[in-house]
């Protein structure tokens, strides 16, 4: 007799299944489970439930698609980044879910901001640079020595500062020749000069 297309009794819902109903299991003596695939199933989500536990539905997903787990959708290979070490070959979230994940850690770990605090610093500063008062705040600005968060800027204001090396003093100078107070160094020495005042 032909083991494959042996019939076999689920101990759970009585019906007798073919033998690619139930899943493997070494330690029983005809090497698959008592229960078939779909009670087993049923009886994990009973078991999730009973300990407060929520277990996602199963959603078909047609070949050459996969599931993100974060928005839920099904979705073509094509809106996943490669992963040689996962199962399947595919990340574990969509393109779109990876990047936002990816955003949330980076302002966690960098400067240790949640989300909801970034949107409340702009909220404050009404959603513009503090220096410029004029473009969008999108760029996190922090001392670089202590590494605590000052504002929200945009990027010419940001790329400035960092230009200056957040040095006042030569951001006053600078503003000083701005303003058309414009004055040079005297040399009074080889390699030395005298600023005025």
């Amino acid at each position: 007799m032909n083991e494959e297309i042996e019939a076999r009794c689920c101990s759970r819902c009585r019906q007798d299944l073919p033998r690619t109903a139930f899943a493997s299991n070494k330690s029983m003596p005809d090497g698959l489970q008592a229960y078939c695939r779909e009670c087993s199933a049923e009886y994990y989500r009973q078991r999730q439930e009973a300990k407060g536990k929520k277990v996602r539905a199963k959603v078909p997903v047609p070949p050459g698609h996969k599931r993100c787990p974060q928005c839920e959708d099904v979705k073509p290979h094509s809106g996943w980044e490669r992963n040689k070490s996962s199962s399947d070959g595919w990340a574990s979230y969509c393109r779109e879910c990876r990047a936002e994940r990816n955003r949330i850690s980076y302002f966690k770990r960098k400067y240790g901001l949640t989300p909801a605090e970034l949107d409340v610093m702009i909220a404050e500063q009404h959603g513009i640079c503090c220096i410029c008062l004029a473009a969008p705040a999108e760029h996190v600005d922090h001392c670089h020595e202590t590494g605590r968060v000052r504002g929200v800027l945009c990027f010419s204001c940001n790329a400035a500062l960092g230009q200056f090396k957040d040095r006042p003093d030569v951001m006053r100078r600078a503003a000083t020749y701005l303003e058309g107070n414009a004055w040079k160094p005297t040399l009074v020495a080889p390699g030395v000069y005298q600023l005025p005042s």
